[in-house]
C-alpha cells in the first residue's frame, strides 16, 4: 500500500546521479591523452567557454572549435564528439530508482541539469531518460545555468508545484545550498545507498 506522502515531484540532476558527467575536468584529462592534447590549455578553454556552452549560446561544433581546434589537428571534430560521446555511461540503480518511485508514487520527474545540447539530446535518447522523465530543465533549453536560482524557478512553474512538494537529487553542494534555500528538501548524492536512505526518510520507500 502507497504511504500518503507530500512530495509530488523530484528534481534530479543528470550527471553523477543518473550517468557520469558528460563534459568534466576529467573528461579533458582523458581526451588530452587519447588526442596527444596540452591537458592545460584544454582545461583553461573548457572552463572559459563552458559557460556560454551550457546556456546554449554556442553550438557543440563552435565550443569544439574554441576549445579544442583552434589548432589544426590530425583528427576531425566528428572523431572528437564521437570519443567525447562515448564517454557517458547509466548508473542504472539509479535510474531503476528513480524510474520505481515514479511508479509507486505517481511522481513528476523533473531534470534539472546543466548541460550543452548536443551532448544533452544524445543522453537521452541513448539512455531512453525520455521514457521516465516527464520534463527536461536543462540549461541549454531554459539559458538559464546552475547555481542561479531562476533554473529551479523555471522547473517548479513546469512542473505546477510548490517547493515544499519537491524532492531535488544532486552531486554539488553548492547546487543543493540553492535548492535548500527556495525551500526545496535536497540530498546531495554521494551513492545509491545513502541515496535511497534519505529519499525513504522521506517517505520514499520502496520496499524488495
Amino acid at each position: 500500500m502507497k504511504k500518503n506522502v507530500l512530495i509530488k515531484a523530484l528534481f534530479v540532476d543528470i550527471g553523477e546521479v543518473l550517468l557520469t558527467d558528460g563534459w568534466s575536468p576529467a573528461s579533458c584529462r582523458l581526451v588530452a591523452e587519447k588526442f596527444n592534447l596540452d591537458v592545460e590549455d584544454l582545461d583553461k578553454r573548457h572552463k572559459e567557454a563552458l559557460g556560454a556552452y551550457e546556456l546554449g549560446k554556442l553550438t557543440i561544433k563552435e565550443f569544439l572549435n574554441l576549445v579544442v581546434f583552434h589548432k589544426k589537428r590530425k583528427f576531425t571534430i566528428a572523431q572528437f564528439q564521437k570519443f567525447m560521446f562515448e564517454q557517458s555511461k547509466p548508473y542504472p540503480e539509479m535510474i531503476k530508482l528513480v524510474s520505481q518511485l515514479k511508479e509507486k508514487y505517481a511522481l513528476k520527474i523533473i531534470v534539472v541539469s546543466n548541460e550543452g545540447h548536443r551532448l544533452n539530446e544524445y543522453r537521452i535518447s541513448k539512455f531512453k531518460l525520455d521514457t521516465f522523465v516527464d520534463s527536461f530543465i536543462s540549461s541549454c533549453f531554459v539559458h538559464v545555468r546552475k547555481p542561479d536560482a531562476d533554473i529551479f524557478h523555471i522547473a517548479l512553474d513546469c512542473a505546477q508545484l510548490k517547493a515544499s512538494q519537491v524532492v531535488y537529487i544532486e552531486n554539488t553542494a553548492m547546487f543543493v545550498e540553492v535548492a535548500q534555500s527556495l525551500g526545496i528538501k535536497s540530498i546531495l548524492h554521494t551513492d545509491y545507498e545513502s541515496t535511497r536512505a534519505e529519499l525513504a526518510l522521506l517517505g520514499l520507500e520502496l520496499t524488495e
